[in-house]
């Protein structure tokens, strides 16, 4: 596992072309270019096979992406305690982040992870959409995809 960095950029950003259509994403926290973030990569085979990417603002660490292309392996896990353990080195307590409402496999991965639900966002997908054109109507499943839901875990 690394850090982001100039050494792997190109890297991180051919993973979010390929599996999101760009880097940039846009969620009711604001419109972030994903690899400027801070954040961290898990690479199999030279190949990413995870990466996650957040900010910290006021006092809290806000997760912003995070991708695990090999389910299963503990991949996500990892990346996410890295996070944790960020925001304890700095001691910050509060690590948030926003997911749609249609991704019910992310609000199971997290709250199995002492992630709670704190507040739906409604029409956050909406009010993005209108800025990036490219986020779908239909989610996960057939699901509208029309709100966000944030979620928190105290460190």
């Amino acid at each position: 596992m690394e850090q982001i960095n100039s050494d792997n950029k190109d890297k991180v950003i051919a993973f979010f072309n390929e599996h999101w259509g760009s880097s940039e994403m846009v969620i009711s926290t604001g419109i972030y270019t994903c690899e400027n973030l801070d954040g961290f990569i898990f690479e199999e085979n030279d190949q990413i096979a995870g990466l996650i990417t957040y900010v910290i603002k006021d006092n809290e660490i806000e997760i912003i992406s995070l991708d695990s292309i090999l389910e299963g392996k503990g991949i996500g896990t990892a990346l996410i305690e890295k996070v944790e353990n960020v925001a304890k080195q700095k001691q910050i307590n509060i690590v948030r982040l926003v997911t749609t409402n249609d991704n019910l496999h992310a609000l199971r991965f997290y709250q199995k992870r002492g992630y709670r639900i704190t507040s739906i966002i409604p029409d956050a997908v909406n009010e993005a959409r209108k800025i990036k054109a490219s986020i779908p109507l239909i989610g996960n499943e057939g699901i509208p995809l029309n709100d966000e839901l944030e979620l928190k875990k105290i460190i």
